[in-house]
Formats: C-alpha cells, structure tokens, sequence
C-alpha cells in the first residue's frame, strides 16, 4: 500500500495524470530522479509515493481491504 503526507500529493497527481495522461506515471518517476540527483531525499520519496499512487488509480482492480 502506498502512504500519502498530505492532501497536497492527490492534487499533484490529479494535475499530473490530467497534464500527461498515461505517462503521468512516467512524469512522476522522472521528477523523482530530478529531486535524487540533487540530493533531496524528502522530494524524491513524495514523488516515488505520487507515482505509486497513480499506478494505483490506473488500475481497474481493488486493491487491500473492501468492505
């Protein structure tokens, strides 16, 4: 399962998947990367967490408990 700090990182993905489409995954990776090769540890987990969950909103299944 994913962890999300903050209500902030859902309207990033929202903007990311409306901005990119299905590659909106694949922008969030390489943001990921950016925020890594500059040293920013705090920024490349909340965008590998964006990433997370928008392969989670890509899928057509439940995932974890449903009640």
């Amino acid at each position: 399962m994913i962890f999300l700090a903050d209500r902030a990182a859902v309207d990033d993905a929202a903007l990311l998947i409306a901005k990119h489409g299905g590659a909106a995954a694949f922008e969030a990776a390489s943001r990921a990367n950016r925020s890594r090769a500059v040293g920013n540890v705090a920024h490349f987990c909340r965008w590998r967490q964006i990433e997370r969950l928008i392969d989670l909103l890509a899928t057509d299944y439940a995932c974890g408990t449903v009640h």
